[in-house]
């Protein structure tokens, strides 16, 4: 790697990790993190601090998420020696059919809001783990809302690239009031959320989904054209999931299942691992070029196996075979990289001792060639995605050992760009993930819970049913790049020993192939991002395989990776966060 650093010991690192030993908090954004940590000091532990950290990002970051929103919470017990995932994601609307959006999703608007999701999934998390009470786990955002954010360089540069939160009244209240955008270092205030927090803290979460906050969804809903009810509201349930999981090295690494994308990941390192990963050496041509036609196949079985699994029999235990990465693995070659043909599913059904389940309703009808679609739409949509955090992770570590993982989101930066009502919730426009092609795996329809791409990971010694001890928590924003950081990450600590800050701030490569994109209508891109700190030499090897390689600037890549690591020995935690947004982390 061309650049020194100056707390790199293996790999790169600008910044130490944060060591503590009682506690630890990373987030996207330092006053979320601080929130958690104050929580902490206050006797809560990991899922109290979550609370604390979920509604501070709410309104500290609110490119990232809301509980407006949805997302996964996967919490570790250590005493319970349990691992399990609050699924917070919302179905589409009643009304929301494919017929209905016969032009098409719009980006931003009231017609991309699903039922928000994340919100059930943490106050049901609280309820089952926490200790305090849960006035106390929200009073540091509610200060946050009346007190005020200063706004930072990237939100302020963010929120500009969202026209509806200057042109709608409700969110141009908080976003740009006198009708000029708010400037870095301005305070950005949000009293209405400051009102909704209270009522949540004092009445639960039916105030949200059954309540007055409910209705008033609703009605803003139905007054904008969109079509997201109040019974959607009412309907909604939070979804209790045992988490998948593979060995890597050793060790025992834990996702969220569909209608997460986690096995993709799992898949990665189940591949990765037939080759001598260590051997290959860490940033080096070969292993890029390994890892990313690992990612190629993985992405290739989402793209036609995944979806909600409440309606489709997903194949997970066969994508994550030992066995059938063996046989994938095969179709990797060391000097050529995998084309869109030759990177296509394989059958997982192969691997497992039983059958398709045919009383699910929804199954593919056949092989998946979704078009391109139209690359203006695709262009926008990746113009406001990048400018802001479209989705937002955070972690946390207490003294007892047990720890949180989660990721929340509004889809897009800023979602749908519309704070409902009075409620002060800025609303989702999760709708956009869904594909209108109706031979798709993933096409819409009502009720049912869209393909998601956020992945909470939890790597462990040994299973946790064996008395396995966590020592790694991590994730990141980023949608179809989060598994692809998290293999990087994953692998950088456990294959070559970096400190989680030179895993999460080295030199970062990302993938991007059309034909498996989340986003529909599909884009055209298909390349391989690889930020320039890597030596000429290895960008140049992998275009001489055939990768189509854009040498981007430093610190460009995607993602917004946070992780803790736990000392196996003294318990001590290790909290990094990425310099490429607005990331901190806090320990004690």
């Amino acid at each position: 790697m061309r650049y020194q650093s100056p707390h790199g010991i293996t790999g790169q690192s600008f910044r130490p990790p944060r060591m503590g030993s009682k506690g630890a908090v990373v987030a996207n954004h330092t006053l979320a993190a601080q929130a958690g940590i104050r929580t902490l000091h206050r006797g809560g532990n990991a899922v109290d601090a979550a609370i604390s950290v979920a509604f501070a990002l709410g309104v500290a970051e609110p490119s990232g998420s809301s509980i407006g929103g949805d997302g996964f919470v996967m919490t570790y017990m250590k005493d319970k020696k349990s691992i399990e995932v609050a699924n917070g994601t919302g179905a589409a609307p009643a009304l929301a059919t494919a017929e209905r959006y016969s032009d098409g999703i719009p980006l931003t608007g009231i017609l991309g809001a699903s039922v928000p999701g994340i919100l059930d999934a943490l106050l049901a998390t609280h309820e089952r783990h926490g200790l305090l009470l849960l006035s106390v786990c929200v009073e540091p955002a509610i200060e946050l809302c009346e007190d005020g954010v200063p706004v930072s360089h990237q939100q302020a540069a963010s929120s500009m690239q969202c026209s509806l939160l200057r042109e709608a009244p409700t969110s141009a209240e908080v976003f740009a009031p006198n009708g000029e955008w708010l400037k870095p270092g301005e305070l950005r205030r949000n009293l209405n959320l400051a009102k909704t927090y209270r009522t949540i803290a004092e009445q639960g979460r039916d105030a949200f989904y059954e309540g007055d906050i409910a209705r008033e969804i609703g009605r803003f809903s139905e007054e904008c054209g969109g079509l997201l009810r109040y019974e959607d509201m009412k309907n909604h349930q939070v979804k209790w999931q045992e988490p998948i999981s593979t060995t890597y090295r050793g060790r025992t690494v834990y996702e969220a299942p569909p209608n997460s994308s986690g096995h993709v990941l799992l898949q990665e390192l189940n591949l990765f691992e037939t080759f001598d990963s260590v051997g290959l050496g860490y940033l080096t041509a070969d292993a890029v070029h390994v890892m990313t036609e690992c990612k190629k196949l993985a992405f290739a079985d989402r793209e036609a196996y995944t979806a909600d699994p409440d309606f489709v029999d997903v194949p997970v235990e066969g994508m994550i075979n030992k066995e059938y990465a063996t046989q994938r693995a095969k179709l990797i070659d060391f000097e050529h990289a995998l084309t869109d043909e030759d990177a296509r599913e394989g059958d997982p059904w192969a691997y497992m001792d039983r059958s398709p389940d045919h009383s699910k309703k929804y199954r593919r009808k056949g092989m998946i060639h979704s078009p391109n679609g139209s690359k203006v739409a695709h262009d926008a949509f990746a113009a406001i995605g990048a400018a802001g955090s479209d989705t937002t992770h955070f972690c946390v570590v207490d003294r007892w050992g047990n720890a949180v993982g989660e990721l929340q989101s509004i889809q897009m930066g800023y979602g749908s760009g519309l704070i409902a009502g009075n409620t002060g919730v800025l609303l989702n426009n999760r709708m956009t993930y869904w594909h209108l092609d109706p031979d798709h795996i993933d096409y819409l329809r009502p009720g049912q819970r869209v393909r998601h791409t956020m992945n909470p990971v939890m790597v462990t010694n040994a299973p946790i049913e064996d008395g396995g001890n966590l020592e790694l928590v991590c994730g990141t924003p980023g949608a179809d790049t989060q598994v692809q950081t998290n293999f990087q990450v994953v692998t950088g600590i456990f294959d070559h020993g970096l400190t989680v800050a030179e895993a999460i701030e080295g030199p970062r490569w990302t993938h991007y192939q059309g034909r498996t994109s989340s986003t529909y209508p599909h884009p055209e891109a298909n390349h391989l991002d690889v930020e320039d700190r890597l030596d000429d030499g290895v960008i140049e090897s992998l275009r001489a395989r055939g990768h189509e390689v854009n040498a981007i600037a430093p610190f460009a890549g995607a993602g917004s990776e946070g992780a803790i690591q736990i000392h196996r020995e003294s318990g001590t935690m290790s909290a990094a966060s990425d310099p490429r947004r607005d990331g901190d982390s806090a320990v004690w």
